[in-house]
């Protein structure tokens, strides 16, 4: 094979087949040509006691080059690169070198970084004791395609992994890194495992804050969630995704896997955001399934688990509005109109927020982030606007928040036709009493129905769905029960006797 030196291995083979064989089949055998074997017969000396070759099959392209300026510029710095270096002997003498050389430079550079080039980090392997290590990262999954009631869904995976069985833990996270985020997936983790490592490493956490001031805050909130399970904190340097390299193989390996199975089901849209974190929980499943012998021996190793679990949530105060809605954390939310005017302590978790008041949970919502190119979330409930607004209903034309109130996009493109085409006061009229009666419990039958009359270009009739979807009670008739005298009741038992 050309460019392949023949070994002293081959030779000694060589000449023992020949003792039996003809010259071909003894070259056959051996695996070189039958050139080569004529060579092999004139000579006494095998091919590592043979001088060094020191002539050329062709003239050097690089010979005048090379050493004069080549070396000179990989010494100054070892990063150059060979189109860089072929473009500047181009420039210096044109018409000298073209585009043929190139592949020549790369290889001598090569041989010439491996002798000459700087020192480059050594990788070392670890060995992972039962019950010593777990890790966690985060990871974006957009890739995926996942959509949610035909919606793209960004989102990200929380992943808790140990070091030495390779079981996981994965939870879906809505919104950007956060330690309520962290704290939840990592307390998920541990309780489901049913026991605590020594060791607990996470990245450097710097997507998690934006400021000095609020990665003080999550280093000392991080290091209180450890010290609760008796967890020994530890993080990677920096830009070192490699000494995190544990979770960031198993980050690529879940994608992986969530992919194939969203290609085998044939559909990446959900109904809902529970139907995805249960599709998650089978996949991650399944894999834990490949390590159940190594958790076994691990298992034994973990310490046991505290008495609690200690809070997931972060409290942040908020005042109701007289437009019936609180901002926390720059996104706005509604509450009921009872709230107005009041002081409520917001409970913000990793997927959805409670208000609290006087002591009790008087509002929940699921937690809401801002859309792809939207600066700012708001989760508005039109429940909670609807009573006011039969009350109004003219003020629904140009209210601030009426692109929030739709519940879902038909009845954005229902207003919007209504609005081109009968009179703003009517349109209002019709559109706050569909969302009253989407309010009592019709809201995907009337959605279906709105569907419909889109599809056939007509308007809604208010009073037409209103009878279709909650017609009027029937009136009860009034039965009027006449209970007989008890003494005609002896008369009967006399007569029996």
């Amino acid at each position: 094979m050309p460019g392949k030196k023949i070994t002293d291995h081959q030779v000694n083979k060589y000449k023992q087949h020949r003792n039996t064989l003809s010259q071909v089949a003894a070259a056959a055998k051996s695996a070189i040509s039958e050139r080569s074997a004529r060579r092999i017969d004139q000579s006494d000396t095998l091919p590592s006691q043979q001088p060094a070759r020191g002539w050329r099959t062709r003239q050097d392209p690089l010979a005048l080059a090379w050493e004069a300026e080549i070396v000179p510029l990989l010494r100054t710095d070892v990063q150059l690169n060979a189109v860089t270096l072929l473009e500047e002997l181009q420039r210096r003498h044109p018409g000298e070198y073209d585009r043929g050389v190139l592949r020549t430079l790369q290889r001598r550079m090569r041989q010439w970084r491996a002798v000459h080039g700087a020192e480059r980090d050594i990788y070392f392997a670890q060995e992972h004791p039962p019950g010593r290590l777990a890790l966690s990262d985060f990871t974006v999954c957009d890739a995926l395609g996942v959509q949610i009631d035909g919606v793209p869904f960004a989102h990200r995976l929380y992943q808790f992994a140990l070091a030495h069985s390779g079981w996981r833990h994965a939870v879906v996270v809505v919104g950007g890194e956060s330690f309520i985020a962290l704290s939840t997936g990592l307390q998920a983790a541990l309780w489901a495992l049913g026991g605590v490592p020594e060791e607990h490493r996470t990245d450097s956490l710097s997507a998690a804050f934006n400021n000095l001031a609020e990665e003080q805050e999550l280093t000392r909130r991080y290091a209180d969630l450890c010290r609760h399970y008796a967890m020994r904190a530890s993080r990677c340097n920096p830009g070192q995704s490699h000494e995190n390299g544990s979770i960031e193989s198993r980050n690529d390996s879940l994608k992986t896997a969530l992919d194939q199975a969203l290609r085998l089901r044939g559909s990446r849209s959900f109904e809902h955001h529970a139907a995805y974190d249960a599709f998650v929980a089978t996949i991650v499943q399944r894999l834990n399934a490949r390590v159940t012998k190594r958790l076994a021996v691990e298992r034994v190793m973990l310490r046991p688990l505290p008495a609690r679990r200690t809070s997931e949530y972060e409290e942040r105060p908020a005042r109701v509005s007289k437009y019936a809605v609180f901002t926390v954390k720059g996104v706005q939310y509604s509450a009921p109109s009872q709230l107005i005017g009041h002081r409520v302590m917001v409970r913000l978790y990793a997927q959805h927020i409670e208000c609290w008041f006087g002591g009790q949970c008087v509002h929940s919502r699921p937690r809401a982030a801002p859309a792809p190119g939207e600066r700012h979330a708001r989760d508005i409930d039109y429940r909670h606007l609807v009573a006011a607004l039969k009350r109004k209903p003219g003020a629904f034309a140009r209210a601030v928040l009426r692109d929030a109130v739709f519940p879902r996009a038909v009845y954005r493109q229902t207003w919007e036709r209504l609005a081109a085409r009968v009179p703003e006061r009517d349109a209002c009229r019709t559109m706050v009493g569909l969302l009253a009666l989407a309010a009592d419990g019709h809201e995907a039958q009337l959605a279906n129905e709105l569907e419909q009359l889109i599809e056939i270009d007509q308007l809604p009739d208010l009073l037409a769905l209103t009878g279709l979807l909650a017609p009027p009670k029937g009136q009860v008739p009034e039965v009027v029960v006449m209970l007989p005298a008890l003494a005609g009741y002896d008369t009967l038992i006399e007569g029996v006797l």
